[in-house]
């Protein structure tokens, strides 16, 4: 049976004398009574009561199945709240149970009973569980990309897990809902990535804060057997996918393969002359007996570099003298930077400023922070939308891939244009010139991509985002109205496209035209005729009626239009549009 509130207000006026913490704790003893069949004392000493849990809010261990289930509960309908639970467990949590680290003598009890379960009956366990169990939708939290990516830097600490036991040990991630009792259809079972790795010429650097970086020359082969088998999980923490065998990098790339490969017209050693090098992060990099082994490896930057080198390979799969040349293949090597004992902000940074060396557009090294992911969950479940936050991700997927996330559209929001959205929805016109500042800016870019976009209607957002493509059709209108009188529209679209964005935000109609137009990115014809009427009867009044008075008349006429960038111009439009027609600055957050 569900589990009720009034159940978790008898259990929480029955016991909060004798075990403490909060009413929301009892959730936790009573999903374990009734899961496991347990009396209300053996469930309270599983059971964390108030905080200090490091994401952990509760264990079962069964010897029969010789499972351990660690439980994360969560008394309400939003998948959201495992975000900080997540965050915990990657940061000290998974070493705090199964690392060897100084004590805490402030966690809570529930740690302490489970360490010492651990040590008595670490031979009974072959598996390790991990439950996060709410009252929402688990198909729902299983397509979130911000807990997608948790999960993925939770399994680096897998590792541990192994450690302790000194052995194989499965482990898994689930969500549950305790009010159907479904079981997910999805069951992330996790295994732990470890490689031999040749690495010549070594030498060692630490960071600000421990932190470890190996930097050495790394064989090209050993990569590609990363990537054979991790595939694109290799490249999770990278700023974008593979770029088209048809790009110039790649070219270039497979090329230089070609001739030290196949024509023998170069020397294996001098790849690693030409080519940039790569980095990586890796949860641990060992060296055992003059051997490197790395483990849960993850490519920050050189995901082009391994991409060609693999069509290298498929392209000449049977190709004899690919075979005779084996000790060419073999040979090549590449610098590479191994980053380990570094935090998920660090790696992020880093990221960051080692792609920044490669032509790589500014906006693009924001593709994997949060916020980026969480605008792509919240597109994906108010509207069945794509949200491309990372560059070539949508044409990258199949068919069958959007039908698993509940895409309907077959057209994808794109982060740059959205950042311009956003942008113009804030009037902020001037920084449509200055893109690469933008996101460049961390404070720019926290105002940009700020938390309370995630509270805007989706709808809203969609309704402004695509009249950008009808801009260039919208001008020829206006200007066919007056060829020498709007002959300076041609340089106002961003001023006409921010206006139209008010215009729609203060339509007395919004919300119909939300429901009717702002669930796909099909510019249907009523749509596109909405953004006539809001172009020809307002944006252009307003437009004209700012441009066409002094100082702005003079610089009209000497043809000097940068004006039109500006914000203020954009401002004195909206204070028309309040004396004429009571808009007031409606922006997307």
């Amino acid at each position: 049976m569900p589990i009720t509130e009034r159940q978790i207000d008898q259990a929480f006026s029955d016991n909060r004398k004798i075990h403490g913490g909060v009413r929301e704790d009892y959730f936790g003893l009573l999903y374990l009574k009734q899961e496991f069949g347990l009396p209300t004392e053996e469930a309270a000493v599983q059971t964390a009561f108030g905080g200090n849990d490091y994401g952990f809010d509760g264990f079962h261990l069964d010897p029969q199945r010789r499972n351990l289930y660690l439980f994360q509960f969560k008394w309400s309908t939003s998948h959201a709240l495992f975000k900080q639970s997540f965050q915990r467990l990657i940061a000290a949590g998974m070493e705090r149970v199964f690392g060897n680290v100084t004590q805490d003598q402030q966690q809570n009890q529930m740690l302490l009973q489970l360490r010492s379960r651990l040590h008595n009956d670490q031979a009974l366990i072959d598996r390790v569980l991990i439950h996060f169990v709410f009252n929402g939708d688990q198909d729902e939290a299983d397509r979130s990309q911000v807990l997608q990516k948790l999960i993925e830097d939770l399994e680096g600490k897998k590792y541990l897990i192994d450690q302790y036991f000194k052995r194989p040990v499965t482990m898994s991630f689930e969500f549950r809902s305790a009010q159907t009792k479904r079981v997910s259809p999805l069951v992330h079972q996790r295994v732990t990535h470890t490689y031999p790795l040749h690495v010549d010429d070594t030498i060692q650097r630490s960071g600000p804060n421990d932190e470890f970086m190996t930097i050495g020359f790394v064989k090209l082969v050993d990569l590609h057997a990363m990537y054979r088998e991790m595939n694109q999980r290799f490249f999770e923490r990278n700023i974008r996918a593979g770029l088209a065998a048809e790009e110039a990098p790649n070219r270039a790339i497979e090329q230089s393969l070609k001739q030290i490969v196949l024509q023998g017209d170069e020397d294996p050693s001098v790849f690693a002359f030409n080519h940039n090098g790569v980095t990586i992060f890796a949860e641990k990099l060992e060296e055992l007996e003059g051997r490197f082994q790395i483990t849960e490896p993850r490519l920050l930057n050189g995901a082009q570099t391994i991409t060609a080198f693999d069509r290298f390979l498929k392209s000449n799969e049977g190709n004899q003298r690919l075979h005779d040349q084996n000790v060419r293949l073999e040979s090549l090597t590449v610098l590479c930077k191994i980053i380990t004992k570094a935090s998920p902000e660090f790696v992020v940074a880093v990221t960051i400023n080692n792609n920044r060396q490669n032509p790589v557009m500014p906006w693009n090294l924001r593709a994997n922070d949060t916020i980026q992911l969480e605008l792509q969950d919240a597109l994906r479940q108010e509207l069945g939308i794509y949200y491309e936050r990372q560059e070539n991700a949508f044409a990258n997927l199949t068919r069958e891939d959007l039908e698993d996330l509940e895409i309907k559209d077959y057209k994808a929001i794109e982060l740059f244009r959205l950042a311009q959205t956003f942008l113009v929805s804030d009037g902020e016109i001037d920084k449509l010139s200055r893109m690469r500042e933008v996101f460049e800016s961390d404070k720019i870019y926290g105002q940009v991509f700020s938390p309370g976009r995630l509270q805007t209607d989706a709808r809203h957002i969609v309704l402004c985002y695509k009249a950008q493509f009808r801009l260039n059709r919208l001008i020829r209108e206006i200007i066919d109205k007056g060829i020498n009188k709007y002959a300076y529209m041609r340089r106002a679209r961003n001023l006409l496209w921010a206006l139209l964005c008010q215009g729609i935000l203060n339509d007395n109609h919004l919300e119909e035209y939300a429901e009717r137009f702002g669930r796909s990115l099909v510019v249907e014809a009523d749509y596109t005729e909405w953004l006539a009427n809001l172009s020809s009867t307002r944006a252009r009044f307003l437009i004209s009626g700012v441009v066409e008075k002094a100082p702005y008349a003079e610089m009209i006429a000497e043809e000097r239009y940068g004006f039109l960038r500006a914000t203020s111009v954009y401002d004195k439009c909206m204070e028309l549009a309040h004396s004429k027609w009571k808009w007031v600055q409606r922006k997307l957050k």
